[in-house]
Order: C-alpha cells, then sequence, then structure tokens
C-alpha cells in the first residue's frame, strides 16, 4: 500500500479541507482537517479515519497509523 492510494482512501471516505500523510510504507503519519471532527472527542476523529481504511488496517495493508485529527478552526489556530 503506497501513500496516495492511503489517501485517496481517506479522502473518498471523508471530507477533507487539509490530508497530509507521510510514511516508510509500513508505518503511517496522517494529519486529516475535517468539518466532520466538530463536537468529536480524539478517539471518534481516530475512529472516523480508521473506518475510511475498511478492513485495511486489520489484513496488514495498513500496519499502523498515526492521527493528527482538527477541526478547520483547530487547524487555523495550528498556523499563528
Amino acid at each position: 500500500m503506497n501513500a496516495e492510494h492511503i489517501k485517496t482512501l481517506i479522502a473518498a471516505g471523508l471530507p477533507c479541507t487539509h490530508l497530509e500523510l507521510s510514511g516508510d510504507g509500513r508505518h503511517w503519519y496522517a494529519t486529516v482537517v475535517s468539518a466532520e471532527f466538530d463536537g468529536k472527542r480524539a478517539i471518534a476523529r481516530h475512529q472516523r479515519v480508521y473506518a475510511t481504511l475498511g478492513d485495511k488496517m486489520q489484513t496488514g495493508e495498513v500496519h499502523a497509523l498515526s492521527i493528527k485529527a482538527y477541526t478547520p478552526a483547530e487547524w487555523a489556530a495550528q498556523a499563528v
């Protein structure tokens, strides 16, 4: 599984205003910004991102994914 494929899966399943993904082919690091995260706690945000990958985590196609999930307002505040 490559970065572009993972990004495509996340973007197809979650409306993102910003999406970054990096990694070494086994361990991935995602920054996801979505209005869908408004009012959700961190665990619910992460579960929402994991859901976009379907069974890719269980089958080992995506071994590890570290997620930073922000609302658009939180992301804008990070830029300051």
